[in-house]
């Protein structure tokens, strides 16, 4: 009498939850960069799994998010020497968290992120 058992998906392995956790954590990047490299990687590592679906488009985003949020904080903190760096930290801060709940939301109704639009 063998019964063959069939494995319930884990939610780690459903893309869409995935791209959430990935949100989740890039969201906490803010406070600490840990968690934004967490997401990077994690995003990088799946990006390709997830070609042809509304998901990739999404990782996309979110890379892009990152290392244009990094570079912007950067720059910032450099300029911070003249406080010019002041007005682009905080502008990127605002734009790293607009980019953020925009791609959130577009995750949560199903829609694709645009990957070449900067807003």
């Amino acid at each position: 009498m063998n019964q063959e058992i069939t494995p319930t998906p884990s939610p780690a392995t459903d893309p869409k939850t995935y791209t959430i956790i990935i949100y989740i954590l890039m969201t906490l990047g803010l406070f600490t960069g840990v968690f934004g490299l967490v997401a990077v990687i994690m995003a990088y590592i799946k990006k390709e799994d997830f070609k042809g679906t509304v998901y990739y488009d999404h990782m996309v985003y979110l890379i892009k998010t990152f290392w244009a949020g990094l570079a912007a904080a950067i720059v910032g903190i450099i300029l911070m020497i003249i406080l010019i760096g002041w007005i682009i930290f905080i502008a990127a801060y605002i734009w790293f968290i607009y980019r953020i709940t925009l791609g959130f939301i577009n995750l949560l109704d199903g829609k694709p992120v645009s990957t070449t639009s900067w807003f």
